[in-house]
């Protein structure tokens, strides 16, 4: 019997949010070995073995996979997830600095929901890049950067490495810690080392997260020239200026847009955006569907749940099954009879956890309406529909 495909992507998505959730993982290894999926239920078992090579549970679902696929141990390495980057000249302590380096199994399939951002990464940034004799045509370059912006806990991350797994391609991922340095240069040295590296692996995706945060208005840091260096170095790397960045696809992710360099936002960098909004209801659907495998559930309708639930993210989802739980679980401890939690306890969820996103999209709507004409344009038909 074929594994719930919405709960596959559901799962996938939590473990994306939560990598060093081992738990987690191991139940999509198991949902993907049921539905079939060897290959990918054997990546994931490599990324627990990496980190625990004694791990019992995961070097049996390893075999089982291998044994699926016709493989023997010697013909399945475990490929380095992370790969140390060279360490920094001089006497600045920074050898220790790890970017992240996957190829996702991930691809914009395994997106629950939110069809309008799949189709227009579909028609405004993959089919031009796969399309080769398109690019030749027109004479573009196989080479650009995309942001993708809007409240958090949303999927920014995880859709970043569905396009790298459409792509088929290395996803590296850093976040600020992997960047900024109290050290001066460091910061400089490390976004060079990134692009470094993205070279040397392309066609590659790289994602950074919190761009805001390396790229702020450089207007705003008055004398302080540590910050003002870290933007000109990134807008230096975004243009390849030493070397060519063929084949080095920048993701940038960010809650403020509207704190970002105008630099950044020019031709040939992050010139392209796309707004990632809160989850739609098949998607909730989907996480609470996730978030509730585990426990004893009665008869919960949680489609309709899921109709409550607007402007949620995904966090916000989980919290709400967390809830609901604790719920059941005290009245059971009340009355010393257990019972499984039910659609009462979900709806009093419901009442209680307030969308984290709204006051994201209000302080959103202050910066849309006063922006340039058409910036904002998706986000305040949004906000429109939503009577905020």
């Amino acid at each position: 019997m074929s594994a719930d495909p919405d709960l596959v992507r559901g799962l996938e998505q939590a473990v994306a949010q939560s990598p060093e959730n081992i738990s987690l993982r191991l139940h999509l290894i198991e949902l993907l070995l049921e539905d079939g999926q060897a290959a990918a239920a054997l990546g994931h078992c490599e990324v627990v073995l990496r980190g625990d090579p004694d791990h019992q549970e995961a070097g049996r679902l390893a075999d089982r996979s291998r044994d699926l696929l016709g493989l023997s141990l010697d013909q399945t390495p475990l490929a380095p997830e992370r790969v140390p980057v060279a360490a920094a000249s001089g006497d600045v302590p920074n050898n220790d600095q790890l970017f992240e380096i996957v190829r996702p199994e991930v691809t914009l399939a395994d997106v629950a929901g939110m069809d309008g951002v799949k189709e227009r990464l579909r028609t405004s940034f993959l089919e031009p890049m796969r399309n080769e004799e398109l690019r030749r045509l027109y004479g573009t370059s196989l080479r650009g950067g995309m942001l993708l912006f809007g409240p958090p806990g949303c999927g920014k991350t995880f859709l970043a490495k569905a396009l790298a797994g459409e792509l088929g391609v290395y996803f590296i991922g850093v976040g600020l810690a992997d960047v900024l340095d109290m050290w001066i240069g460091s910061s400089e040295r490390n976004l060079h080392q990134l692009f470094e590296t993205a070279r040397q692996m392309a066609p590659t995706v790289v994602f950074i997260d919190e761009i805001d945060a390396l790229g702020h208005k450089r207007s705003r840091f008055g004398n302080a020239g540590g910050a003002r260096n870290v933007v000109n170095q990134l807008l230096s790397e975004l243009d390849g200026a030493e070397t060519s960045n063929e084949g080095v696809f920048v993701v940038g992710a960010t809650n403020a847009p509207w704190e970002i360099d105008s630099a950044l936002r020019r031709p040939g960098r992050f010139d392209r955006s796309l707004l990632v909004l809160p989850p739609d209801t098949r998607a909730r659907e989907a996480i609470l569907s996730l978030h509730s495998r585990d426990r004893p559930l009665g008869d919960v309708d949680l489609g309709r749940i899921a109709a409550m639930t607007d402007l949620c993210s995904g966090a916000d989802l989980s919290h709400i099954c967390e809830t609901a739980a604790i719920r059941a679980m005290t009245e059971s401890l009340e009355t010393g009879t257990i019972r499984a939690i039910g659609h009462a306890d979900f709806e009093a969820a419901v009442a209680e956890v307030r969308p984290s996103t709204v006051e994201w999209l209000r302080t959103a709507k202050g910066h849309a309406q006063f922006a340039e004409r058409g910036a904002y344009g998706d986000l305040l038909e949004y906000l429109r529909r939503h009577g905020l």
